[in-house]
């Protein structure tokens, strides 16, 4: 049982390796982040299964996850 994550831009460092991240039961998204490392304030936007999805958002397996920072630009 796993869950697919994705992070881009300059939270690419905190990706698992090959994608992937063991499924426990009532995993959030906030844990997903905790286990990855990524500091909380660095995320500025969550998907899950392509929906914009909040930190509290609860997983089941084989969801796929994309977290992403804010991004700047002129």
């Amino acid at each position: 049982m796993a869950i697919s994550v994705q992070c881009f831009a300059t939270l690419s460092a905190y990706a698992p390796k090959q994608g992937k991240l063991d499924y426990v039961p009532e995993m959030s998204v906030k844990d997903v982040i905790d286990i990855l490392g990524i500091p909380q304030e660095e995320v500025a936007v969550v998907f899950v299964n392509g929906v914009h999805s909040a930190l509290e958002t609860k997983l089941q397996d084989g969801d796929r996850v994309g977290i992403f920072p804010a991004v700047g630009g002129g």
